[in-house]
């Protein structure tokens, strides 16, 4: 008999990234979603780090925070319209702006000391190194 773990907050976290990804997937929902901007974000692992890769193109690094709590990672930032000029009259405006903010239950347990990121070009790399846990040592305790 297997037994399986019963995990129902990555089953929802797998639910919320499939709807996510359904209407990611139709370019023009975006506009009548008001029109926010949403990074693509992909999530990798290695023997001993966890890799997210996020495409923010039009995100200056002083736009985005980065936090680490209780194996949650959240990306949060803003892409700021470049100019607000009131006279230009668009014939098509396909671009995203504003504020966002997702959030990712990490697979595995990782060190928070341990963390490595860096924006270039647009993508933001960070490397998160998976805990090793301690074996567990047996002691023996004497009797008094």
């Amino acid at each position: 008999m297997t037994l399986l773990r019963f995990e129902p907050i990555r089953d929802f976290d797998y639910l919320t990234n499939r709807f996510q990804r359904f209407f990611d997937d139709f370019p023009g929902f975006q506009q009548y979603a008001g029109d926010t901007f949403s990074p693509r974000i992909d999530i990798s692992e290695t023997e001993k780090n966890i890799i997210i890769n996020a495409e923010i193109p039009g995100v200056s690094k002083e736009n985005l925070k980065i936090t680490l709590q209780d194996n949650i990672l959240t990306i949060e930032g803003e892409k700021k319209k470049v100019n607000e000029e009131k006279d230009i009259e668009y014939y098509r405006e396909e671009r995203a702006f504003g504020k966002f903010k997702r959030s990712f239950t990490l697979p595995v347990e990782v060190d928070s000391d341990k963390v490595d990121a860096k924006f270039e070009d647009g993508v933001l790399e960070i490397k998160l190194v998976k805990y090793e846990p301690k074996e567990a040592k047996e002691r023996v305790i004497k009797l008094k």
